[in-house]
């Protein structure tokens, strides 16, 4: 769009939301504002503006504001001038290839929506929203409360149900601006409104103009954030973060997806030095899916021996077969492919979507979680899974397309080595400290809320080492439950004396020759607890005489085949076994 009888002038004051005085050539005028918006942050007394001068020397402003100069950008004031260079770039194709019709100001329910256009088949609503309010390179809408723009927003939404294809598209009168964001703190009501439109449907766009001192013409879209921009503002600090500050851990060397559903699944409660040795052991023996997918069970359980959470190991296994028989043996490329998986959920899911393929997908787990709670300041429960969904979508909203790895592994990592649980996080070391609302308020301690977990179920045990001059008696678990078919020491419920501990050895047919009270031990599993005693008895012979179903196999066996878990490890040191992590650190 072209002006003519352009002039530059100094703005002095604005008495009232329609008129302001202008110094024009030394003279002071009167000149009408179109935009009737409050623009406190342009109209300060000696910036430079543009004004027009009137076609009609009649009429008794003669001039109107046209721009405002606000520090080098040029800004465009006039609040009629989007809806016209909306509609010279939707005619030239900017949002649709051929428009066969644009019409402005088409009434629509109880509303007057600016542009009604038919294009490839469809019938379109578009509200437009000239924007001027901007800081530190965000651009904002209203900058004074509209329950008229709610009302549009609202009607577009309802429109979206008859069948209309509807717009509110925002057009921000300036250029080289980072992103738009709806003004929650001036009318956190239309925030609202515009986020459910777009649930509704509603699409939701924002373009940037080219702006000279008589013309203005849109150049091209800005991103639109919805949801708190500072999960948008500070991306880039944490990706410069991550990328000076990572840890060297073996799976990021080399990212393919089956190393990072493999690292993925043992990180789950378990800590990263912990997990180094297993992870590489578990790729010497299994180094493909395929080898996964093969795997005997003891083999799988032996390699996963002293994680804990034996189901997971399992799961992937059956994961392995999808992969082989649905895809190929080819790890599947897509976030709804790999979700569809035994045993992968949604973290696991966008880590392998993000880390190993750069996909845009969230992968939220309670490092996340963490910083993201303190950063929002949100009071919500982080165990709920809502509050979980909620968090992904906000962040997939945010993910930079080409750094999605690293800033999804950023956050991880800042949780881990900075935003640290249990109010001591390194704050003064955060690249993110300045849109924290816990450093902030000083809430580091409080946020995130979590839940208490419902009180463990206790039970009481009394484990046996059986030993003749060779051989120990094992045996292996049920198929089903907790710790499905691993291997075990023998063991009672209770706590049983040591006089209890000999009849019951005599019981099973084994012949009593010394006895050792091992003391106590404690196992936490994730729903109830072990409080263990035990009690090491020498016999005569163990295969000839017992008669409960074990097995009888020398220490190093045991060491070297049967998957034995860590809830055992006390007890099984008195044999001279190491269980998992212990054992693999030395090879």
């Amino acid at each position: 769009m072209k002006y003519e009888r352009i002039y530059e002038g100094t703005f002095l004051e604005r008495p009232n939301r329609f008129i302001a005085y202008i110094d024009i050539d030394g003279k002071k005028e009167t000149v009408h504002v179109k935009n009737t918006g409050r623009c406190a942050e342009l109209l300060i007394p000696g910036t430079k503006v543009y004004v027009q001068k009137a076609e009609n020397p009649e009429r008794k402003t003669k001039w109107d504001l046209i721009a405002v100069l606000k520090k080098d950008r040029l800004i465009n004031m006039d609040s009629q001038v989007p809806n016209a260079a909306a509609k010279e770039w939707i005619e030239g194709g900017g949002l649709f290839r051929e428009p066969a019709l644009i019409r402005r100001e088409y009434t629509y329910g109880k509303s007057r929506i600016d542009l009604y256009v038919e294009a490839e088949n469809k019938k379109i609503l578009i509200e437009v929203k000239g924007v001027t309010l901007e800081e530190d390179g965000v651009v904002r809408f209203p900058d004074a409360p509209s329950d008229r723009a709610v009302k549009h927003v609202e009607e577009l939404a309802g429109a979206v149900k008859e069948g209309y294809e509807c717009y509110v598209l925002f057009v921000v009168q300036m250029e080289g601006v980072k992103f738009f964001t709806p003004n929650r703190d001036t009318h956190p009501a239309f925030c609202e409104a515009l986020k459910e439109a777009e649930k509704a449907g509603v699409k939701v766009m924002a373009v940037d103009c080219h702006v000279e001192k008589d013309k203005i013409e849109v150049k091209g879209q800005v991103p639109v954030i919805l949801e708190d921009p500072r999960l948008y503002e500070m991306r880039d600090s944490l990706i410069s973060w991550y990328r000076e500050n990572r840890r060297k851990l073996p799976w990021r060397e080399d990212p393919t997806p089956y190393h990072v559903w493999i690292s993925e699944i043992m990180l789950q409660q378990t800590r990263v030095e912990a997990v180094k040795p297993y992870y590489a052991r578990f790729l010497k023996v299994l180094p493909t899916v395929k080898d996964l997918a093969e795997a005997g069970e003891d083999t799988l359980l032996k390699l996963w021996e002293g994680l804990g959470y034996y189901n997971r190991v399992r799961n992937m296994q059956k994961a392995a077969q999808q992969i082989m028989m649905d895809f190929d043996g080819q790890f599947p490329d897509h976030y709804e492919a790999i979700l569809s998986l035994k045993g992968i959920g949604s973290y696991t899911a966008g880590a392998i979507s993000a880390f190993a393929y750069g996909l845009p997908k969230a992968a939220v787990d309670g490092n996340v979680l963490r910083v993201l709670s303190r950063i929002l300041g949100s009071r919500e429960d982080i165990m709920k899974a809502s509050v979980k969904k909620q968090m992904e979508e906000k962040l997939e909203k945010v993910i930079p397309p080409k750094e999605a790895s690293d800033f999804g592994q950023g956050l991880i990592e800042l949780g881990a080595l900075i935003c640290l649980p249990n109010g001591e996080p390194k704050c003064r070391e955060c690249p993110l400290q300045k849109w924290c609302s816990a450093y902030r308020e000083g809430l580091q301690s409080e946020i995130p809320v979590r839940r208490k977990p419902k009180e463990r179920k206790k039970e009481k045990k009394t484990v046996f080492i059986f030993r003749d001059g060779e051989k120990a008696a094992i045996r292996k678990r049920p198929k089903k439950g907790l710790l499905a078919g691993l291997y075990e020491l023998p063991n009672e419920k209770g706590h049983l004396s040591m006089e209890e501990a000999v009849a019951y050895s005599k019981k099973i047919g084994l012949t009593p020759v010394r006895v050792k009270a091992l003391g106590e031990a404690k196992h936490i599993f994730s729903h109830v607890e072990w409080e263990m005693t035990g009690y090491f008895i020498w016999v005569d012979e163990l295969e000839k005489s017992c008669r409960e179903p074990m097995l009888f196999v020398r220490p190093e066996e045991v060491e070297k085949e049967y998957p034995i878990p860590s809830a055992f490890e006390k007890y099984v040191g008195y044999l001279n076994i190491r269980l998992g992590n212990d054992r693999y650190s030395e090879e």
